[in-house]
């Protein structure tokens, strides 16, 4: 059966990838990565040969068209984003959306639908608060802020909720959020895992401005971060 799998990828350690997966990909058409490159050196590690095409935010609706006809074709396609599960804070949202109502117009018609389906895997978003010792029952995830346009708006909305809100942030900004979070409240509890699953992995912990402090006093503002903020403890 045309199927399209949505899979996950390491967000670090290549070892960090099921057996479904790697079955998955071993008996697949074709993969469509966000960044060929990336997904290659996945490939090279479990010695999987497949062909590939490059789908990523700026060709995703294009290439979704792509992917149906491959799809109606009787074909299996596998998409990977360049880490973790795609359509978090990365591209597939639209591509799913698309192969949907694909199915939907096929099942109008009679005809055979095809199958979508989730290879769970590796998330810097679950990953980060499983070990970030906070109560995170309930939890608000923004993913990347926008850098302009709304930005003071949604840190506003984060100095004002009063459950944990999880961020996505780059080596270039993170100083930068740290510091406009403290500027709107100063004395929430920060928690900021980075390089997950990796050699230097960390969690640091405590005010915006002691986090940044602490970041920028060993270097280490580099890799990938995930930002957990408490504003609630203001009332404490």
């Amino acid at each position: 059966m045309s199927t399209l799998s949505i899979l996950a990828t390491p967000i670090g350690n290549l070892e960090d990838i099921t057996l479904r997966a790697l079955r998955t990909l071993k008996e697949c058409d074709v993969i469509y990565a966000e960044d060929t490159r990336v997904i290659s050196k996945l490939l090279a590690r479990y010695e999987i040969k497949k062909p590939l095409q490059r789908l990523d935010a700026a060709t995703e609706t294009k290439k979704a068209e792509e992917v149906i006809a491959r799809l109606e074709a009787g074909e299996r396609v596998v998409f990977v984003s360049d880490a973790g599960t795609p359509g978090i804070s990365d591209p597939g949202a639209r591509l799913v959306e698309a192969v949907r109502q694909s199915c939907e117009a096929l099942r109008e018609a009679g005809r055979e639908t095809f199958t979508i389906e989730a290879i769970p895997g590796a998330s810097a978003l679950t990953a980060a608060l499983s070990i970030a010792g906070i109560d995170v029952t309930q939890f608000t995830f923004l993913g990347f802020l926008p850098h302009k346009k709304g930005r003071q708006t949604m840190l506003k909305q984060i100095a004002a909720s009063e459950i944990p809100v999880v961020l996505y942030e780059s080596p270039h900004r993170i100083i930068k959020l740290l510091g406009e979070i403290a500027v709107h409240v100063p004395n929430a509890r920060v928690t900021v895992a980075r390089e997950l699953t990796k050699i230097h992995e960390e969690v640091v912990c405590g005010t915006p401005a002691d986090v940044a402090q602490s970041l920028e006093n060993r270097g280490a503002v580099r890799g990938e971060f995930v930002v957990m903020v408490d504003t609630f403890l203001e009332e404490d």
